[in-house]
């Protein structure tokens, strides 16, 4: 079972410590997701991270910045992958598509998961799977149907939205290649602690982490 956690919207300065402390601990892929920031302020983020964890994050915009910090990948966003935004966005990011960076991209729709798309996604985010723990958003999915969606589309699916330790035992039943941490590790006066216990119950279920 592979762990990520997804980074908050907004900046916030005492999230890379947060995340680091969860670096050392064992956490091995964050996702770092900052759509209102500029390319240079992302960058702020990265240099403020050690060197040594650069290879745990993906990138979900300003995509040239992942061989420059030598990052684990890149998210595609639906912006990304529009046929009209394709050809610009290819001439900044040459050769990302073809590289062996980890490729990440999400889906809120079952029907898409079949997709075929000219990049191979090590992982797609199915979200919402269960309602979101802030109450933001409700699942519409059944379990049938993404079981289903896990054995046909052939892709490895990631379980995001209303994740945290109560829905262990269900996304291992599910069948889910991962599960994305947010809220459940945002939300927490302890974020590690929490991140701490999350991998311990992993343990008593016998889920293996990645």
């Amino acid at each position: 079972m592979k762990i990520v956690l997804l980074s908050k919207t907004r900046f916030d300065e005492t999230e890379v410590a947060v995340v680091t402390s969860l670096f050392e601990n064992g956490l091995d892929t964050y996702h770092l997701r900052k759509p209102k920031l500029s390319t240079r302020q992302v960058k702020q983020i990265l240099d403020t991270f050690p060197k040594q964890f650069h290879s745990r994050i993906i990138i979900h915009s300003h995509h040239q910045l992942a061989r420059k910090y030598n990052l684990k990948g890149v998210h595609y966003t639906r912006t990304h992958l529009r046929r009209s935004f394709k050809n610009w966005w290819r001439k900044i990011t040459l050769g990302i598509s073809k590289s062996d960076l980890i490729k990440t991209s999400s889906s809120t729709k079952l029907s898409s998961l079949y997709d075929d798309n000219e990049i191979e996604f090590d992982y797609v985010f199915l979200s919402p799977v269960f309602d979101s723990l802030t109450g933001k958003f409700q699942s519409g999915f059944y379990e049938d149907g993404i079981r289903a969606a896990i054995n046909k589309s052939g892709k490895n699916i990631v379980a995001r939205g209303g994740v945290d330790i109560r829905r262990l035992e269900k996304i291992k039943e599910i069948g889910f290649y991962g599960m994305a941490l947010g809220s459940c590790i945002w939300e927490s006066k302890e974020p590690l602690e929490e991140y701490l216990k999350i991998v311990s119950r992993c343990r008593e279920l016998n889920i293996e982490i990645e």
